[in-house]
């Protein structure tokens, strides 16, 4: 099979989805490996280590997409690059369709197979591909909160950890998985009283049993989310349902209730945002925005800042799905592993995926009816 790693082109992106270590493992499978000049770049990654690692470079994104039977990438596609999807192509990548219907129609009409990352899940309901990446973005919400709680971008000015004689910040963390624990990690190491929020009692109780009483726990109603959202100098949304849009947990009336220069960072954001006015997406370039005197962080590729730790964390993960794809072909690949075939967004021109296709509107056609 031809692999394709064509450089991200969304704002800001410098992770790759293909490290030279990757690159090698399939090579040496057989395959053939196509990475686009400077591809890695922003990660460090030289392109003559693509090529020792017997790599063959491309001078440009459509020359990538125009021989791979498999492009691998980070982030989804992007309007420039709907175009160049060919009929059975095989997109490996994050693709959070909930909130993104021009996507899933340039995929359905180019009848390309689209598997997530997001969604490849675990008989036991883990998320192997996603939870390197959201371990990043929460301990990197608690961090970009900090910095725009300085004054001088318009936040209260207030320091997380406090000092002798002055009360720490507070951070209420909506959301009690992968990224809500990362992010009340970085919260507590820098001191802050910390507030999760979550709806499942089991989750809550071992929460409780690792961060002890430097964490506060409480049940996920909207008393008290809006009690938790009330009181933060810092709300971390960290809401995930896999596929589906995200739920708006924290209403617009909660977000009125803040202290002026307050600042909320939705991670939640690529799956539709679960806070009511994080109602667009940020970029790096343009990451802030003013509603009711709260600051909104709405980037929706927060590890991408931080490109090369991210690029090793999520390639650790997907390389071993990339090598089952390309040795065994989508079919043979989904009838072998599980996990991977709920990764299986879309395929054949049909929604797979559940959850996609409620949030769409569209109709869904379970996998098993189009793999013989």
């Amino acid at each position: 099979m031809i692999v394709g790693v064509p450089k991200e082109i969304k704002d800001h992106e410098f992770r790759v989805g293909l490290t030279p270590a990757g690159a090698a493992a399939l090579v040496r499978a057989g395959h053939r490996v196509v990475v686009e000049t400077g591809a890695g770049l922003g990660s460090g990654i030289d392109d003559a280590d693509y090529a020792a690692a017997g790599a063959v470079l491309a001078a440009s994104n459509a020359g990538v997409w125009e021989q791979a039977d498999m492009v691998v990438k980070v982030k989804e596609p992007l309007p420039p690059e709907y175009g160049l999807f060919r009929e059975g192509q095989i997109l490996f990548t994050y693709l959070h369709l909930a909130p993104e219907p021009e996507l899933t129609r340039a995929l359905l009409g180019k009848r390309v197979a689209g598997v997530a990352y997001e969604t490849i899940q675990t008989d036991r309901g883990a998320l192997p591909l996603l939870i390197p990446m959201s371990e990043v973005a929460g301990r990197m919400a608690v961090q970009i909160g900090a910095h725009y709680l300085e004054k001088q971008y318009g936040g209260r000015g207030v320091l997380l950890g406090g000092v002798p004689g002055v009360l720490p910040g507070r951070v209420a963390v909506i959301g009690g998985g992968t990224v809500g624990t990362n992010a009340a990690k970085m919260a507590v190491g820098m001191g802050a009283q910390v507030t999760i929020v979550d709806k499942n009692a089991d989750r809550l109780r071992y929460l409780d049993d690792i961060f002890g009483a430097r964490v506060m726990t409480c049940m996920a109603d909207g008393h008290s989310i809006r009690d938790a959202v009330r009181e933060a100098d810092l709300v971390v949304g960290a809401v995930l349902i896999p596929g589906a849009r995200a739920p708006k947990l924290v209403t617009a009336d909660m977000v009125r209730s803040m202290r002026p220069g307050a600042v909320i960072v939705d991670v939640a954001i690529d799956q539709g945002g679960c806070v009511e006015t994080a109602d667009r997406v940020t970029t790096h370039s343009d990451p802030v925005y003013e509603k009711f005197g709260v600051i909104h962080y709405a980037v929706a590729n927060i590890p991408g800042a931080v490109a090369r730790t991210s690029t090793f964390a999520l390639t650790n993960a997907t390389t071993p799905y990339a090598l089952k794809l390309a040795g065994l072909g989508l079919a043979g690949a989904v009838r072998e592993d599980p996990a991977l075939a709920r990764g299986v967004n879309v395929l054949d021109g049909h929604v797979t995926h559940a959850a996609v296709a409620q949030a769409l509107g569209l109709p869904y056609r379970p996998l098993s009816e189009l793999i013989d």
